[in-house]
């Protein structure tokens, strides 16, 4: 597989001599808008935006503004689960099937499927987004019916695949065992304790003014209006990735836990929106990058993008 030529040689061009040109760059070669958080050890974070908020009122891009950040929520989900492991209020070896009798019949090995092959995507579950019928761009679509009934993929913990099915029946588990919305303890749990107080977890509760706009190649429309889970800053995700890296939203037994069971970093996209967030440990500095364009090798830009952004920071470590 080859890259599009013209990002080939995107990839190839000089570095540029900060993150600041190099978001300017990035908006140069196809992309509406971009945010980049970056914080390194117990300096002030900084953000740097460029291109466009919304293209149609030419409303500049904005640092701060909230922006869909896909299935890097599987992260607070995976920590939330942990903290439920650790209480001994969810076991990690149970079942699907003990969990969600009223599902059982309907997940092939429901009976093998535990909790922690959920988590590690190593369930066999097929993918609900992978199904026919799904459709990105619809709030109408029954998910559980795309997922249920349905062969699995393998047999549980013989491979692994990624599977969006995993964290909604994972999240299912969270909430009958807490007999109240998972999210609920996630804000409790995580989001207020971290002082995260710009992470939400639905379009529905925030000023969709402050949601920056998305964008697919070769269609107009403005994607914000889409409810596709959480949204946050970058700034919000920064702090979460670091605090997940050095241990500060874990007990010590917390994160003996955590560390056999998910990542310490993630990508995620939906329609008109992608975000990558790490910490690179050799520079001691969280990266976190939000793109407003999908669509048309878009994602391949950005990693490029995010790699020439570590390049950078590197090059100009003292």
């Amino acid at each position: 597989m080859f890259a599009p030529w013209e990002y080939g040689l995107y990839y190839v061009k000089p570095l540029t001599l900060s993150v600041e040109a190099e978001a300017k760059l990035a908006t140069q070669h196809g992309l509406d808008g971009i945010i980049i958080y970056t914080q390194s050890g117990n300096e002030p974070g900084k953000t740097v935006a460029d291109g466009w908020h919304n293209r149609v009122n030419a409303i500049p891009a904005d640092g701060e503004a909230l922006f869909k950040i896909a299935s890097i929520a599987k992260l607070y989900e995976a920590v939330a689960a942990t903290k439920l492991i650790a209480a001994n209020q969810l076991d990690v070896n149970r079942s699907v099937a003990h969990y969600l009798p009223e599902l059982a019949s309907r997940i092939e090995y429901s009976d093998q499927i535990s909790v922690k092959m959920l988590i590690t995507h190593r369930s066999g579950i097929p993918n609900f987004t992978d199904q026919d019928g799904f459709d990105w761009a619809s709030n109408d679509i029954d998910i559980f019916a795309l997922m249920l009934d349905k062969p699995a993929d393998f047999a549980p913990d013989t491979d692994y695949a990624y599977s969006n099915s995993n964290y909604l029946l994972l999240t299912q588990i969270m909430n009958n065992i807490l007999g109240y919305d998972y999210t609920q303890f996630i804000q409790s749990a995580i989001l207020d304790p971290l002082e995260l107080n710009r992470t939400f977890f639905s379009i529905h509760d925030v000023d969709m003014a402050d949601l920056m706009s998305g964008y697919y190649v070769g269609y107009e429309d403005d994607l914000k209006y889409l409810d596709q889970g959480y949204v946050a800053t970058a700034k919000d995700v920064g702090k979460f990735i670091r605090a997940l890296n050095k241990g500060t939203v874990f007990t010590d037994k917390e994160a003996n836990i955590y560390q056999s069971l998910y990542e310490y970093g993630h990508t995620g996209w939906v329609l008109g929106y992608s975000c990558i967030a790490y910490y690179h440990n050799d520079i001691d500095t969280v990266v976190v990058q939000f793109t407003n364009t999908t669509g048309d090798d878009r994602v391949l830009l950005t990693q490029i993008i995010y790699a020439r952004i570590l390049d950078i920071l590197r090059t100009n470590l003292p």
